[in-house]
């Protein structure tokens, strides 16, 4: 199994996420009987200092429309060493290199737009004044959604200005004494190029699309820039032997070349590939933050390097397997990880985060990672299929310090690494982000549980174990969800092979289900991680809400394309049709999903998940493309009007967007760093413009 789709988005706009979490960090170390007392005090305090903020607190910075900007803090690093503080310094400056890559990945014009934009922005003099708003807000989402598909729609975005106050403000850029974007000849040209990429709604209008309309096959109707030329039926009989970081293009003569992500290896033995010039920069960084790693952890660092300069698998594989076993307060993930952006669900795009551990969150995730073989063997799935020694994951909570390509802030659980011969023979790291979960949860209220929770009773619960019901759904997810099961030893290659572009939605559902299916084993109460009955119920009436509220995020169409939506609303629809668990009702013009019985919902939660192992084990492609075209893919646009309609007067934002700390250096002799400092901008287009310069 290939835990590809990995990554759990959060619902946010009805939990105070962090708060739950705090209480229940709280309620574990009082449920310790040798606690030493500082131990009790320093947990309660801190659920005093992260309560409700005020206004002057808040993490909401900036918004475009339906998009809010979100300050992500680290107050952890304060404790860091300054061997680590200067670690961290070097991971954030590889993660700031490799970020231009996403934007190139995800559409051929991606790079030229995100030049030709912050040129424009960078130098705004003589540019109207109405034109040059409309131009800014624009940019900010660009840069919040690495380009102009939605992040999570995958659905593509057109500008208020036109072309031609677009061109006249890129003109007036290059006179200002805007580089990068060509000469005075040349920049009209290039703009007329991109035209269509900006502005026409009917041009690569998704980004990802995996239930293509007008006869397209999967890869020709998604716009971005995994493939160039290639149909689905031209990769029949092709062996890919750079499946995860390489770029394939179909020749004249109809063959297929792999361009391969990579920076070369020194004298030339191997070339540069794809992305050579950001890869070097990376691998650049990584050298000098290998200086201040721990041994384990400097090797890992060292196999990174290795694999960006040659791109073989086998030293991606390499890197996994060490950087898995190495559990530094500083960590890093760097690469081309996730799949969900490619249709085939193959292609990896580049991201990175670099975190601290946030000591104070970490004992609970430690315990229910200790635990993994005993909710294995409950599994209600068929006994062949249940894995033996299993090897608990790394599981910690984070303050991310930078996210940057492919990685956002609305992640707020991730388990890595994906790669299944990994998980058998070391096992993974489960990440809870804390810092994510903060500024999310200090952006939010309770209007939108108000709204949609179907009785008194289940708002009133919502507002008390919601918090809490939301962070256990997320740690129960990524620590015993990915991971979990095994495949039947007649499979010659990984469950997404077989499954395709299925199987990241697949992987997605039976990690949230993993969570519904344990949330009342006893065990949780056993180890403090359930403070009540009431917990269990909270979760299930968030999970029969999402597929409702989600659809807010999908102004568009009448299909879902994210994996993410697509495994919440396989789930409620799949549970809805065969127990009546979940159930649908209409009062005063608003529809609500709501519980009905929660041990029917509980037993449709095992029917699926059941189902969903047997088909991942066994490769079953017809079997999950049923499922999920039957309960995950399409919606009734009118419903999603009446979500988008309410969640209007609710004035939230749909979508969010991160804004990292900032580290800055002070360097000695040789180059040595002497100091580094933490500071949290407010400004998007400071740290954006940072970053591309």
């Amino acid at each position: 199994m290939n835990l590809l789709g990995n990554t759990r988005k959060t619902e946010c706009g009805e939990k105070q996420f962090l708060i739950g979490l705090v209480k229940r960090a709280a309620s574990f170390a009082l449920s310790m009987r040798a606690a030493p007392a500082c131990v009790v005090a320093g947990v309660l305090l801190a659920g005093a200092a992260f309560g409700q903020p005020s206004d002057s607190q808040s993490s909401l910075v900036d918004r475009v429309g339906s998009t809010g900007f979100v300050q992500l803090r680290a107050e952890s690093f304060h404790s860091l060493s300054m061997r680590e503080q200067a670690l961290a310094y070097w991971l954030t400056q590889a993660s700031i290199a490799i970020d231009p890559i996403i934007y190139d990945q995800l559409s051929t014009d991606g790079l030229t737009e995100k030049r030709i934009l912050e040129a424009i922005v960078a130098h705004p003099q003589g540019i109207a004044p109405e034109t040059m708003r409309k131009i800014l807000a624009f940019t900010k989402l660009f840069w919040a959604n690495r380009g102009n598909h939605n992040e999570m729609t995958a659905q593509k975005f057109l500008p208020e200005f036109t072309f031609g106050e677009f061109k006249a403000a890129a003109l007036l850029a290059l006179r200002n004494g805007a580089t990068g974007i060509g000469r005075a000849s040349e920049l009209p040209g290039t703009l007329d190029a991109i035209r269509p990429a900006l502005f026409d709604a009917n041009f690569e209008p998704m980004v990802t699309a995996k239930s293509p309309q007008g006869g397209l096959d999967i890869l020709q109707a998604s716009g971005n820039n995994f493939y160039s030329g290639v149909k689905l039926s031209d990769l029949k009989g092709f062996v890919e032997h750079y499946p995860l970081n390489s770029r394939l293009v179909k020749a004249p003569d109809g063959g297929l070349t792999e361009q391969v992500y990579r920076a070369g290896t020194p004298g030339g033995s191997v070339p540069p590939g794809l992305y050579a010039v950001f890869l070097k920069r990376a691998n650049d960084c990584l050298a000098k933050a290998a200086a201040y790693a721990d041994p384990p952890q400097a090797t890992a660092i060292a196999d990174l390097v290795r694999y960006y300069q040659t791109g073989d698998p086998k030293d991606w594989i390499q890197f996994d397997a060490d950087w898995v076993r190495n559990n530094a307060t500083v960590d890093f993930v760097n690469g081309f990880i996730e799949v969900y952006r490619d249709a085939r669900g193959a292609k990896g795009t580049s991201q990175s985060f670099v975190s601290i551990t946030d000591s104070r969150m970490s004992a609970l995730m430690l315990k229910i990672a200790g635990n993994a073989q005993y909710f294995e063997n409950r599994a209600p799935w068929a006994a062949q299929y249940k894995k033996q020694n299993v090897k608990p994951p790394v599981a910690k909570a984070v303050e991310t310090v930078i996210e940057t390509g492919d990685f956002h802030v609305n992640t707020i659980g991730d388990n890595l690494p994906n790669e299944n011969e990994i998980h058998e023979k070391y096992g993974s790291k489960s990440f809870l982000f804390t810092g994510s979960t903060r500024a999310l949860a200090h952006a939010s209220g309770f209007s939108s549980l108000e709204e949609f929770a179907y009785t008194p009773a289940e708002i009133e619960r919502g507002k008390k174990y919601g918090d809490e019901a939301e962070d256990l759904m997320t740690a129960l997810h990524e620590i015993i969800g990915h991971g979990s099961g095994k495949l039947d030893p007649k499979l010659t290659h990984e469950a997404a092979f077989y499954l395709k572009e299925y199987f990241s939605t697949l992987e997605e559902a039976r990690a949230d289900l993993m969570a519904l299916w344990n949330v009342n084993d006893p065990k949780l109460r056993e180890l403090g991680a359930l403070s009540s009955p009431e917990v269990a119920k909270a979760m299930y009436d968030s999970a029969a809400r999402a597929a409702l509220t989600q659809l807010r995020r999908i102004p568009k169409g009448d299909t879902i394309e994210e994996d993410h939506q697509r495994d919440r609303q396989l789930i409620v629809n799949y549970i809805m049709a065969k127990t009546g668990g979940i159930a649908r009702a209409d009062r005063n013009g608003k529809t609500y999903f709501y519980v009905r019985d929660y041990g029917k919902m509980r037993d449709g939660a095992g029917m699926l998940l059941t189902e969903l192992m047997r088909i991942k084990a066994e490769g079953d492609y017809a079997a999950i493309k049923a499922l999920v075209e039957s309960y995950g893919v399409h919606f009734d646009p009118k419903l999603r009007d009446q979500v988008v309609a309410r969640y209007r007067k609710l004035n939230l934002p749909t979508y969010w967007a991160g804004i990292n700390p900032e580290l800055k250096a002070d360097f000695g002799v040789g180059g040595a760093v002497k100091k580094v400092e933490i500071s949290y901008p407010r400004d998007v287009v400071q740290q954006y413009l940072g970053y591309g310069q």
